[in-house]
């Protein structure tokens, strides 16, 4: 972990707003550029910690008791979709050098708020992200926990439109991330999350997510038969989405307020649950492969909905 550094001195001194130069200002950091690193030494953010390397989609580390939990994004587009949907969430952010002309709004909020950040190496950001594809940026946020079903529900309008998506053991989280980029794109108002399921927004999700984990809310359900009957209580029919031996997706009917239910990569949906959906759905296709990915055919029955909408 990269130890904070804090902007006190530049606020004090009352100088340029220009957060560049405020940074320039930092212990560590010159004109020339950042100190380049020597290894796990005394100049080492790193130091006297092992370089232990997640692996990147791991899970987040529970916070202590009382601790508002945090995770870690990265990837360009996810953190900057962050900063513009909710900045308080920024606790400290570690940057390229070349990044910092995209990145100056949220350095100027690190210093109106004392917030730590850091110009780094390459290096030094793929060790905090467990990832090479951190696209020079790595921010600690807030973590963003997922709406209560009945909270959701309220929030929707009243009787308009909507499509959401139950994910039935969908784990993969660049599949997840591929999911919430679709979904944000077509206008999903929800994605549904069993109450048991260990899926949860990772940073790896959000990244390729690039910003939709930002824009499509996630929902914890309850027991799934409450959950079956509070859906349909606001007018939702569910629609399982299987291999072969569903309705043509692109024949069907499709209600203005449904949710697709989504199996797992490889053990498709629980079967008792499919058995409680009005309706299953199947894209055809050439037969020269079994199916689509989840994700990839998530884009296509989201897509089919939009379509069809005034």
């Amino acid at each position: 972990m990269a130890q904070e550094d804090r902007a006190a001195d530049p606020l004090r001194s009352g100088g340029a707003a220009d957060p560049q130069r405020r940074l320039l200002a930092r212990p560590g950091v010159s004109e020339r550029g950042p100190r380049k690193p020597v290894g796990p030494g005394r100049d080492s953010p790193w130091a006297g910690r092992p370089r232990r390397v997640a692996q990147e989609g791991a899970p987040e580390t529970p916070p202590a008791r009382g601790q508002a939990a945090e995770q870690r994004l990265y990837g360009l587009n996810a953190v900057l979709a962050m900063f513009r949907h909710r900045p308080q969430a920024l606790r400290k952010l570690y940057l390229l050098e070349s990044r910092m002309p995209e990145l100056k709004p949220l350095l100027a909020w690190c210093v109106q708020h004392r917030l730590g950040y850091r110009v780094v190496e390459s290096g030094d950001l793929d060790r905090l992200a467990g990832s090479q594809h951190h696209e020079g940026v790595v921010a600690d946020v807030l973590k963003l926990e997922p709406m209560r079903l009945s909270d959701w529900l309220h929030a929707l309008p009243s009787a308009a439109p909507a499509l959401a998506i139950w994910l039935d053991g969908v784990g993969n989280p660049h599949n997840f991330g591929a999911i919430l980029r679709s979904a944000a794109h077509f206008g999903v108002a929800g994605l549904l999350l069993p109450r048991d399921a260990a899926l949860a927004l990772s940073g790896a999700a959000a990244r390729v997510a690039e910003g939709g984990a930002e824009q499509v809310p996630l929902v914890r359900l309850g027991q799934t038969d409450n959950a079956l009957a509070q859906l349909r209580g606001a007018g939702f029919r569910l629609a399982a989405t299987v291999v072969r031996d569903g309705e043509d997706l692109f024949a069907a009917e499709l209600p203005h307020r449904l949710v697709y239910v989504m199996g797992a990569e490889g053990e498709g949906m629980d079967a008792a649950l499919a058995a409680h959906c009005e309706q299953r759905l199947s894209i055809p296709g050439s037969g020269a492969v079994e199916s689509l990915n989840v994700a990839a055919a998530t884009a296509v029955l989201l897509a089919e909905w939009k379509r069809r909408q005034p």
